[in-house]
């Protein structure tokens, strides 16, 4: 088999378990950390809104290191960071204390998921970047699987033991799989999707096409880099809010904490149908096209969100598979986007760049949703807000122009490096 199915096998453990235990779990300590506290909805959410900022602020640094030393040392450092940062976080006492641990927390979530990983994965694929970017992804699909069970652990050993238990078994769990990890296919004798010099694509009977290599100076003097940064943006508006504020909601409008726990679950495992069928229509038709879908979707789901306080608890059936399918799908599609319009030689450091956008929306978007409760008592109207960024979305997708058509005015890697190839 393709070594690099391995390396997506690899990245799905992985985005499992950071996943699990940061991102969709996270909402399961939310309200026994206010008990136990006495802190503010806005307080509380402003921790995973800090480290959502200082993943975006050390995206770039990640980038640029794994551009160099490639992926598996950066993971390996990561996990350790990120497990002394959960332990750090049990024995919390202080907001200043919360906060400081989620900032190691940050930093080691930084090393070992998002852009270390996926480097990989878009080293390793070109016409099967959609879906493998797809399988690998699933793995944050999976971790909502994680959600009862640390709804079952907090309920037995309370939230400070459980965090415990979470990180080492983060610990021993992701060190393995680290060492999985490879730069570029070419330093072991392959070449991406495990093709061959000269060879064909199997769907068109085309040669491969040839593929072009931006470098990061160039992206960032592109409309293409910045429209994408800005769809990161709307993104992480969209899934922060949501993520984090889903059992507080429907908590605060009369449904039982193990009912939400539940849906927490759902959107997590609905989100891997869209990642596995986006990222394989990806690979089929228009990526632009595939992208709108998904972002109009999602914002489909959440205005069933926002309507079912009114409109009655059957609506959490559509917004659990329209909101899970379409941000699922977008997900895939980031990293398929970044790759056939900038390449290879600098995915990570762009990748990186871009990500300071998501970076924003992420901290702005879980603050505001706990702001909007504790002062009016309510969520209601701040879901169809939400809804509206995916609209925006959709219109900037569409403004980004082709590959072959982003950088006509640009200077090529030929003219800034004489006679070196720019496309391989």
């Amino acid at each position: 088999m393709f070594y690099g199915w391995w390396i997506v096998a690899a990245y799905v453990f992985i985005a499992l378990s950071i996943g699990g235990v940061l991102y969709y779990g996270f909402t399961a300590f939310f309200e026994p950390i206010a008990t136990d506290m006495g802190w503010s909805y806005t307080q509380i959410s402003l921790g995973s809104s800090l480290r959502g900022f200082e993943v975006g602020l050390l995206a770039p640094l990640v980038g640029i290191l794994v551009d160099r030393w490639g992926p598996r040392k950066i993971i390996f450092i990561g996990v350790i960071i990120l497990t002394a940062g959960l332990i750090l976080l049990s024995y919390t006492t202080s907001l200043s204390m919360y906060y400081g641990a989620f900032a190691i927390i940050a930093l080691g979530s930084s090393c070992c998921g998002g852009v270390a990983a996926m480097t990989a994965v878009a080293n390793w694929f070109q016409r099967k970047i959609g879906i493998a970017s797809g399988i690998a992804m699933c793995g944050w699909g999976l971790a909502g699987l994680l959600v009862p069970l640390i709804v079952y652990l907090i309920g037995m050993y309370g939230w400070h033991m459980s965090l415990r238990i979470l990180a080492i078994g983060i610990l021993v769990t992701l060190l393995p799989l680290s060492l999985v990890f490879r730069h570029k296919p070419e330093q072991y004798g392959y070449l991406p999707d495990g093709q061959v010099e000269g060879s064909f694509d199997n769907d068109t009977g085309q040669p491969q096409a040839e593929e072009v290599e931006v470098t990061t100076k160039q992206a960032l003097k592109s409309s293409t880099f910045w429209y994408l940064m800005l769809v990161c943006f709307c993104c992480m508006i969209l899934e922060g809010a949501t993520i984090t504020h889903v059992m507080p909601y429907l908590s605060s409008i009369g449904i039982p904490r193990s009912r939400s726990s539940l849906i927490a679950t759902a959107i997590p495992l609905t989100s891997i149908v869209g990642r596995l069928g986006f990222g394989w229509l990806r690979d089929k038709i228009n990526t632009k096209v595939v992208a709108v879908t998904t972002f109009l979707t999602s914002g489909l789901g959440l205005l069933c969100f926002g309507y079912i306080a009114s409109g009655g608890t059957w609506l959490l059936v559509p917004f659990v598979i329209l909101f899970g399918i379409g941000y699922g799908g977008f997900n895939v599609l980031r990293t398929p986007l970044v790759r056939e319009h900038f390449g290879r030689a600098h995915f990570a450091t762009i990748s990186g760049l871009m990500w300071v956008g998501g970076m924003f929306g992420g901290v702005i978007a879980p603050p505001l949703a706990g702001w909007v409760y504790d002062n009016w008592g309510s969520y209601n109207g701040i879901w169809f807000v939400f809804a509206g960024a995916a609209v925006v979305a959709s219109i900037l997708i569409l403004r980004i122009p082709s590959p072959k058509h982003s950088f006509s005015g640009l200077k090529s890697l030929a003219d800034e490096n004489g006679p070196e190839r720019h496309v391989r």
